[in-house]
């Protein structure tokens, strides 16, 4: 029940750390800036990979002078990789993977955490619902913590994919024992040294979960913080197939026994 309670009130919240940062972050970023890595995963994202690559590069100058750009192509069946592979010849930040074949959400994000060499790791979606320049929102918060995770304030998603994922939350947060409100969030930042630590197996949607888990298992500290959603405008949603959320289940008893065993 306090994990609930906990989700509920976060949600509640995470608009007003929102609002605090917007009238509190300054325009032009002047803290520290770290080596950092941006990835983003895409399936079928050919309308909005080229605007999302853009948008990083119009943004990572900004918060770093040492930075690279990776486009994880998960064996889409349009033009994603085509135009992945024009970015990464007119652009030399941006590199380009492509997956043979399509291997889950789990896989693109293990091959962006793997092929990402700076010392802070970020990630996005590839559809475009997050604007790139809120990742000023999270910086500050790594000088503290290992993971900071962009909690969806009015999240842009239809009604029963936000129920979903409130229910799938609330029980990772029991299971894991985590204080994470939105766990599956794809706006996430991280230290890179903890994917030198862990092992990751999920293929699917259990990633995030699984890197949580074992990132606070390991003593990492992570925290949240709220940051702005938006309409998809192009493409279509994958996530909320049955088979996605079958399979995240399977890899969920999966990595709970494995946790039982420890």
């Amino acid at each position: 029940m306090l994990y609930l309670i906990h989700n509920i009130a976060f949600a509640i919240g995470c608009s007003t750390v929102a609002m605090m940062c917007e009238k509190g972050c300054k325009k032009e970023w002047t803290m520290k800036k770290y080596p950092i890595s941006i990835f983003f995963p895409c399936y079928n994202e050919e309308e909005n990979v080229e605007r999302v690559a853009r948008e990083a590069l119009a943004v990572a100058p900004k918060i770093s002078d040492d930075y690279e750009i990776i486009i994880v192509n998960d064996g889409s069946r349009d033009r994603t990789g085509e135009i992945a592979e024009r970015l990464a010849g007119e652009y030399p930040e941006i590199r380009a993977i492509n997956h043979d074949k399509n291997k889950g959400y789990g896989a693109a994000l293990q091959t962006g955490f793997k092929s990402a060499t700076k010392e802070l790791v970020f990630y996005t979606d590839g559809d475009g619902q997050f604007k790139m320049e809120e990742i000023t929102k999270l910086l500050p918060l790594i000088e503290k913590y290992d993971i900071v995770s962009g909690c969806r304030i009015n999240r842009r998603d239809p009604v029963i994919r936000k129920i979903n994922a409130f229910l799938w939350g609330t029980m990772v947060n029991m299971l894991f024992k985590f204080k994470v409100s939105d766990v599956d969030s794809a706006f996430k930042l991280y230290r890179r040294k903890i994917f030198d630590e862990i092992t990751l197996e999920s293929q699917g949607a259990l990633i995030d979960t699984e890197v949580l888990a074992k990132a606070k298992a390991r003593g990492y500290l992570i925290t949240e913080v709220g940051v702005n959603h938006y309409p998809r405008i192009a493409g279509e949603q994958t996530g909320a197939k049955l088979t996605v959320i079958l399979k995240a289940f399977r890899e969920l008893f999966k990595l709970k026994k494995s946790f039982s065993k420890v």
